[in-house]
């Protein structure tokens, strides 16, 4: 693993958080981040491990997991390139509550606790930006609770497809006109099924299910979106 200080210039300034922060305390925040180099399969923290950084996602995929009292392995959400983590546990001052592990080789920035937290302390602005940024976390995170019980299998499944496709993009979903777009599974299908709340075998009955729609073509791990705006619908997703 090969630190590279170099990169936290892009690493910093592709974090939605540090968008509204001026030239001159990007500056600051650039030269507190560092940069390193994992592996797939490699982690970049233990849950129940001290937490002390915050990470940001410059390059790679990163799958976060939570092993629950029955000792059974948990996806809590999957990480892409401008995603951050370990922000609860470093504001509070505790250990971390997930594990990070490495889906596909990248870059991760850090910042460290004791040169993050004066920061924040320092600079109004900042805080609360990443006040915000926190808020809209949590948000999401209630949201996608909700939506474990609310909707169907087949809405999840959608709504999971329509995510990957537009994270990767930064496109917003209802927006989307092409004909033929693609994107491939994070991980394997029993992890993506556990994603979602529910079993491989339905997964995979569903994917067959849009493929038979015509909605989509699978080839292995990577999804072929056929009719991008029937999938939106079947998502529900509204603008």
């Amino acid at each position: 693993m090969n630190c590279n200080t170099c990169s936290s210039h892009a690493c910093v300034r592709q974090v939605p958080v540090f968008r509204s922060l001026s030239d001159e305390e990007l500056v600051i925040i650039e030269s507190i981040t560092e940069s390193h180099d994992y592996k797939k399969g490699s982690q970049v923290c233990r849950e129940g491990e001290p937490s002390e950084a915050l990470f940001v996602v410059k390059s790679g995929l990163i799958k976060l997991t939570k092993n629950s009292k029955e000792g059974k392995q948990h996806i809590v959400r999957f990480l892409f390139p401008g995603d951050y983590f370990g922000q609860f546990a470093l504001l509070h001052n505790k250990n971390n509550d997930v594990t990070a592990e490495i889906i596909e080789s990248g870059v991760v920035c850090r910042m460290h606790r004791k040169d993050f937290i004066p920061l924040l302390e320092q600079n109004a602005g900042l805080a609360f930006s990443f006040l915000m940024s926190v808020s809209e976390q949590l948000h999401l995170a209630e949201e996608s609770a909700g939506a474990m019980h609310m909707f169907e299998v087949e809405k999840r499944l959608a709504r999971l497809l329509v995510y990957l496709y537009t994270r990767n993009l930064n496109t917003p979903a209802v927006t989307v006109q092409a004909l033929r777009q693609s994107v491939d599974l994070p991980s394997a299908q029993k992890e993506v099924a556990a994603m979602i709340g529910t079993t491989a075998e339905t997964l995979s009955r569903k994917l067959n299910k849009l493929e038979a729609l015509k909605i989509i073509a699978m080839h292995k791990r990577t999804v072929n979106i056929l009719e991008m705006e029937a999938l939106i619908q079947i998502a529900e997703i509204r603008d």
